[in-house]
């Protein structure tokens, strides 16, 4: 049967594929919308935030190439005439190469000893339930609350008495005790992360306690150990008053102290051209470790958050 339409009036079968033709194109780009909108979103935020934080370190960059009259006058037309003499400066003084080099050895040391003991004291805590095991760890969180340097005169009285003090040794171990609690409260995490059927495998296999550590769970804690040595290493390079208080040896400064000494003219009056020079030169192999362990230390932060 023949369907009537008159002219200027829609038939009751068309005005209802319109509505749902209209009802899926509805549908259709309201999550597009929400979707384009989250992504501005995020780009905007995003460009935002790394303006916040490039903004400092380009200054930086800035001041190093400037010298030490133009980064304590006011801005004026020299703000953009950038040179490399600071640097040259920087490079051409052997105390900067012995601070370089004492640093290194300091942080290096201490990032492997700290991931070394934050796995196996982790690994503890996780894995074994003895007695005041609770109560232990609890003690170890109290420890992050506590600035060292309200505990560094009997620090010192204690390394100085230990025959410690004058000695990259004694740094290291200094280095190391302080960021210990923060990597054995990551390895905690990143060993209660992994399933127990994995160790419960390995037993039956006839793993044992070393054994199951270094063979099985070790590539699985991965992220954690890289996290705990990245934190320790950074935190070891930049440190200053520990280095200062316990090394009186002037070759074996490290590199923040040996920056401070960077004084020329009478009176002892900073050059903070050379100043910024030498700080670009210290921040260069953190920014460079960080980047190339930013997927290691964001999973080892992110480990122990979500329990399946």
């Amino acid at each position: 049967m023949a369907t009537l339409a008159l002219p200027g009036r829609r038939t009751l079968a068309g005005t209802r594929t319109a509505a749902r033709g209209r009802g899926a194109d509805a549908g259709s780009t309201g999550p597009e919308r929400d979707t384009r909108v989250r992504r501005t979103l995020y780009v905007v935020g995003g460009t935002l935030a790394a303006c916040v934080f490039l903004a400092p370190l380009l200054l930086a960059f800035v001041r190093a190439g400037q010298p030490g009259d133009v980064v304590v006058a006011a801005p004026d037309g020299r703000f953009f005439d950038l040179s490399a003499v600071n640097f040259r400066a920087i490079l051409e003084q052997p105390e900067i190469w012995r601070g370089i080099v004492n640093s290194a050895v300091v942080s290096v040391t201490t990032a492997v000893l700290t991931a070394v003991l934050a796995t196996l004291a982790g690994y503890g805590f996780a894995k074994f339930g003895f007695r005041g095991r609770s109560v232990l760890f609890g003690l170890v969180l109290v420890t992050l609350m506590v600035p060292f340097q309200a505990i560094l005169t009997p620090l010192y009285l204690q390394m100085n008495a230990m025959g410690l003090t004058d000695s990259l040794l004694g740094l290291v171990l200094f280095y190391t005790t302080m960021n210990l609690p923060f990597g054995i409260f990551v390895m905690r995490n990143a060993f209660e992360a992994v399933p127990g059927e994995i160790e419960d495998s390995a037993h039956v296999d006839g793993a044992g306690t070393l054994r199951m550590l270094v063979s099985v769970l070790r590539p699985l804690v991965v992220p954690g150990a890289a996290t705990a040595a990245l934190y320790a290493f950074l935190a070891s390079w930049t440190e200053f008053l520990g280095a200062l208080t316990f090394l009186t040896d002037s070759t074996l400064y490290t590199l923040p102290v040996s920056l401070v000494n960077l004084q020329q003219g009478a009176y002892g009056q900073v050059d903070f051209g050379l100043l910024a020079a030498g700080s670009v030169v210290a921040m260069i192999p953190c920014v460079v470790l960080y980047v190339a362990l930013q997927r290691y230390y964001v999973a080892g932060l992110a480990s122990g958050s979500v329990k399946g």
